[in-house]
Formats: C-alpha cells, structure tokens, sequence
C-alpha cells in the first residue's frame, strides 16, 4: 500500500481503482481516496482503454503547463525555423492569439499543429489558464459526449460520480480538438449545437452550462474536400474556420531541416548530459536528400537515436536511420546553402556561449552585448538549447580553480 501512495504521488503516474458492482467511490478507503479514476467490475475492454488514454493525456497536458512561466516554455520559442514558409506562419500566431475566435490549423501528421496550437494559446488573453487537447481519431463515438461535456452521477450504469467533461476543465482556456475530420457525423451534430450556442449540457443533467471555452481545431486532411465528399458537415466547417493556418510539411520548410536537426540534437545531447555533436558533410546531404513523410515528430525521433547511440563528436550517415534517401539533391548551390545554414547556426550557437561565460550566464548583459533585447536573446538561448544556469556554474569553477 505504501508504495502505491508514493508511486502515485508523481506526477508521471497514475492509479485506476477497480471496484465491485455496487460499490461507489464514497466507499473507498480514506489511503485510496486520491486515486485517478474509479471504474466498475466487470468492465468494457475498450471503456478502460478509454479511460488509461484520457489520463494519459491529462497527465501530459499537466506536465506540459508546470513549466509556463519557467525556462522550458512551451510557446514560440519552441517554434523553431527560419525559413520563409515558416516565419509565414509565425507572423499568423501573433494576431489570431489576439482574437476569441475558433481557429482550424491545417497541416500534415507531424507537422507541430499542437505546438502552433498552444502558441496561439500562451500568447493570447487565456495564457495560465488550463489548454486541454482532445485527439478526436482515439475517441470511440458512443463515448464522445461523456469526454466532452462530462456526467451527473448516476446518469448511466457505471457513473459512480459526477464527473467533468474536457469543456468544463478548458473553462477560461483553450480546448484543441486535433483530427477534428475524424469525428462521425452525430458527434458532428453535439459539437456544432456547442458552438452555435456556447453552452452544454452534461449527461444526466436537465440544465445547460455556458463556457468560457476557446476552440482550436487540427486537420491532418482538406477539409473543404471533406465538405464536398459530404464527409463533414458544412456548417460545422464554418463554425470552426473563422480564422485559419496552414503549416507547411517539413520538405517545404528548405533550411529549416538543418536548423532542427542542430536544435534536437542541443536539447538531446544536454538531456543525456553529452557533449552536443556536429554532422558530417555526409549526414547533412542524408538530411537533405530525404523527404520527411514523418515532418518534425520525425526528424526529432532520428535525432534523439543519434544522441542515444552516440559514439563520438561527429554524427555520420550510418548513426541516421531512415528508411531511405528518395530526393536526392544534385544541386551544388542548394548543398552550398544547406551547408551555409549549418555553419551559421554552430557559429550562432558559440557565439551565444562566448557571451553568456563572459557575463557569467546573466541574461540581460549578455543580451545587451549582442546588440539584442533580452526576448529575442531568451529566443536564441532556447533554439540552442543553452541554459543560463549551467554557465554561472562554469564561472564559479572557473574563479574557484584559479
């Protein structure tokens, strides 16, 4: 008993109780009491995978907002790129933030559709008030309304407690509704009579409950193709698409490969407390040469294997592992510019470093000496993955060994 009070006690996991037919949680024992979630035996197969999901979700979700205000923020500055496309769509978060409006980001799998999403989120007027995602593919229909507006007690057979829905906890935030297509059309039909009127009604319950809720939608397809196929409803479309972004795949990104390539491999190497490694002229073309159906979820992948099996300085070809290299590049001046683009982000990266040793990791010297304001320096020193605190560290055993 007294290791699953600590074990559950972090934040990294989670307890689900089985109870007897007839049991209710009010007849838990007091030592139980904080446990996750509750359900009855015997149970659905997939109910209880529903269920472990959701936690799932929340957990991270949780994780991912402890650090709002610290030095891992999860807004644009995690936004990494440089290229035209990208710094497109960057220039877009800024003013839909600024709007209540719902949103619909459109992009391929893997492209960062929930980071554009929690960017809009932590820029806009909701900033420090709960971002709940909701991934509508893992959501069984029959249970699309309990997850979304949430139950009364005893409004079925194993409602042993009231429980919310995810409206009710993104009350004052945002609540982001990824692979929206996926919906079927009578969950179509309850979340458009949401939008239309800003109010829902819990099962079991006989009154309806206005939000304070954001709406973001993702789409990983062309939802206007969707519409014409009479796959999604169309006043369901346009109730979500007020405003609008697209983000581009990967391979349209150009230079943007080798620059979170260069990120990955900062932030992996200082979680595994390495040395951060160079690529070999070699793995720069492999980088360049494949067409990342993956996008950035996959590049970051192969990035962080590089880091894991790391057997020296410099990544080669080999320590890369992708299926296979199916655009090659002949083209001398677009491997002069990926080279380019390599070569600046290293020189950025010591560069930043030279200056934040020299004044001893505080950040507004530092800043004021690249000729830059502290946000945009703070946005360099997260692209680079350099953190302030390691360099106060290098200077006080600097002065201590001379």
């Amino acid at each position: 008993m007294q290791f699953c009070k600590r074990a559950w006690a972090s934040a990294h996991t989670f307890a689900v109780l089985c109870g007897q037919r007839g049991q209710s949680r009010e007849k838990i024992p007091p030592a139980l009491i904080d446990v996750d979630d509750f359900v009855i035996c015997p149970y659905e197969e997939n109910e209880f995978l529903f269920r472990i999901r959701r936690l799932l979700k929340r957990k991270r979700s949780v994780a991912r907002s402890i650090s709002v205000d610290g030095e891992n923020l999860r807004d644009p500055d995690l936004l990494v790129g440089e290229s035209e496309a990208f710094l497109q769509v960057l220039a877009k978060v800024g003013f839909l933030a600024q709007s209540k409006a719902p949103v619909i980001i459109s992009g391929e799998t893997g492209s960062g559709k929930e980071l554009l999403a929690r960017a809009i989120h932590y820029q806009s007027a909701r900033r420090g008030k709960p971002f709940i995602p909701m991934n509508c593919g893992a959501l069984p229909d029959e249970l699309f309304e309990n997850e979304l507006f949430g139950h009364l007690k005893g409004a079925y057979t194993n409602a042993a407690t009231a429980e919310n829905g995810l409206i009710a906890e993104a009350e004052t935030g945002t609540l982001f509704l990824d692979e929206v297509d996926t919906l079927s059309p009578a969950a179509q039909i309850k979340l458009l009579r949401f939008l239309q009127s800003g109010e829902y009604r819990p099962l079991g319950s006989s009154r309806a409950l206005l939000a304070d809720v954001r709406v973001i939608a993702a789409t990983n397809t062309d939802l206007y193709g969707c519409v014409e196929r009479k796959l999604f409803r169309e006043d369901l479309h346009y109730r979500l698409n007020v405003l609008s972004l697209t983000i581009p795949p990967l391979r349209d990104r150009g230079g943007d490969v080798l620059t979170l390539a260069g990120h990955f491999l900062a932030v992996y190497a200082k979680e595994h407390d390495r040395n951060t490694p160079r690529l070999s002229e070699g793995a720069i073309k492999k980088l360049a040469n494949y067409s990342w159906p993956g996008n950035v979820r996959e590049l970051e992948s192969v990035m962080q294997r590089a880091i894991v099996l790391q057997a020296s300085d410099v990544v080669v070809p080999d320590d890369l592992e992708l299926p296979h290299a199916n655009r090659e590049i002949e083209s001398q001046p677009e491997l002069f510019r990926l080279r380019k683009s390599l070569a600046i982000g290293q020189f950025e990266r010591n560069f930043l470093a030279n200056l934040l040793t020299a004044h001893a990791g505080n950040i507004s010297r530092a800043a004021k000496a690249a000729g830059k304001d502290r946000r945009s320096f703070q946005r360099l020193m997260t692209k680079h993955a350099l953190n302030r605190k390691s360099f106060k560290k290098l200077t006080s055993a600097t002065n201590q060994s001379s």
